[in-house]
């Protein structure tokens, strides 16, 4: 496998550089308060910037200018990045015991360490407060550790294939039920000189739902979290087949050509201009496709989707088992100078989005949503549908693994659809890397 040209080492340095040269996508830092105003003030840090996820960027704004308004006397300093420089600069945050007062995590191996390591504050006089059964059953567990709560969710994701219903119909393509219809799919649109699937394999994550899906479908629904568990390893027949698969698509030309250096926001691009006729993604995509206004409605029209296709012979046999779980969740820092008016707004924030976000933003919260009369397009109401009715949802498997495994994943991923590795080694580096993981937190 073919090294990245930057050593972990030297992009902390780089995201360390970022933040006190002020070049992160800060919209309030907090050496904008003013100081001795005798205002609380509290850090937020979050990662939907305005130019790649508004839906989400305004309704977060809005809500804490809410917040501001009744509380004249907080103040909310608000620093944005993008997913990866936000992943980044939260364990560089994190290593100095400076995490902002309020942020958002992923799940499960992500905010294990946070959590278990005392860097999240336990949210479970919140949570009994202020959200009594209102979770979607599943999500607050899944930022739960040791009996405690560190996060209130915020999301709930699925992953589709989304796809160009005008470039279908144009080549008489019918939505498959089978992999081998996918990728008959795929020939004939590459025959026509079409991209059939744009992808963004440069940060590992987007392109790792490909592998995620096939794995189920071959593997059958536990198998990836079985990896995680220690009860099935990596070269798992199954998980190797499904790594075979991914450099079959890629040798058959199916993906966007160059894609390992493209980010996800990159790769979706040629989806949103119809250069490409597929793109798999989550629902956090749904507002792009449905209500944004910076999406021209001749072509959110055209969008369409459709369930991951069964993999004939595979042990994956129901359609309605998908990749995806809890998105993103609120956590208070342990060590806030403002603890308790940190998790007021955190509360806040967290209930204010159930409210507002499906009619307002288009977005899935992981609070229960009543669908009667709900004045939104009929995706949204068909994808909530799904969600009440599916058999299994996998949680994706970076989001389970650890920060250690799952960095590597991502980086074992970008090799996998570079051709730069073996599917045996892609799934021997992951098995040492577990072991590793295994060994260390069995250490006292």
């Amino acid at each position: 496998m073919k090294k990245k040209a930057l050593s972990y080492l030297v992009l902390l340095t780089l995201v360390i550089g970022l933040a006190l040269s002020g070049c992160s996508s800060s919209d309030k830092s907090a050496s904008e308060g003013k100081s001795g105003d005798g205002k609380i003030h509290l850090k937020f840090m979050h990662d939907w910037p305005k130019g790649s996820s508004t839906a989400y960027y305004s309704l977060v704004d809005e809500i804490i200018k809410d917040y501001e308004a009744k509380n004249p006397n907080v103040v909310i300093d608000v620093e944005v990045l993008n997913p990866d420089q936000y992943r980044d600069k939260l364990k560089v945050l994190a290593a100095s015991n400076e995490l902002p007062d309020v942020g958002l995590t992923w799940s499960n191996g992500f905010a294990e360490p946070y959590a278990t390591g005392g860097q999240f504050a336990p949210l479970d006089d919140i949570i009994e407060k202020e959200f009594k059964d209102q979770f979607v059953p599943g999500t607050v567990e899944s930022y739960s550790f040791n009996g405690k709560s560190y996060a209130l969710p915020m999301e709930m994701n699925i992953t589709y294939i989304f796809y160009n219903k005008e470039i279908f119909k144009k080549y008489n393509l019918e939505v498959p039920k089978t992999f081998e219809d996918l990728k008959k799919i795929g020939k004939t649109l590459i025959k026509n000189g079409v991209i059939p699937a744009t992808v963004g394999s440069k940060d590992g994550w987007p392109a790792s739902m490909w592998f995620m899906y096939l794995a189920d479908r071959i593997g059958g629904p536990t198998i990836l979290t079985d990896v995680i568990k220690g009860k099935v390893k990596m070269s798992d027949p199954a998980i190797v087949k499904a790594a075979k698969e991914i450099q079959n698509l890629v040798d058959m030309g199916f993906f966007v050509k160059g894609n390992t250096a493209f980010s996800n926001d990159d790769a979706k691009g040629y989806f949103l201009n119809e250069k490409a006729a597929m793109f798999l993604t989550a629902t956090w995509e749904l507002p792009n496709f449905t209500t944004s206004p910076d999406v021209p409605q001749e072509f959110k029209e055209k969008v369409g989707y459709f369930k991951f296709p069964i993999y004939e012979g595979g042990k994956g046999t129901d359609i309605n088992s998908y990749v995806g779980g809890p998105g993103l969740g609120a956590f208070v820092a342990e060590n806030s100078k403002h603890k308790e008016q940190a998790k007021d707004f955190a509360a806040y924030l967290v209930k204010e989005w159930g409210k507002r976000s499906v009619e307002e933003a288009g977005i899935l919260p992981a609070t229960k949503v009543n669908t009667e009369g709900l004045n939104v397009p009929k995706m949204y109401l068909d994808v909530l549908n799904d969600i009440n009715n599916a058999t299994n949802i996998t949680t994706w498997f970076d989001t389970q693994a650890s920060p250690n495994v799952s960095e590597l994943h991502h980086d074992l991923i970008t090799a996998l659809f570079g051709k730069q590795i073996t599917p045996e080694e892609f799934a021997k580096q992951h098995d040492e890397a577990l072991a590793e993981e295994a060994k260390k937190n069995k250490q006292p």
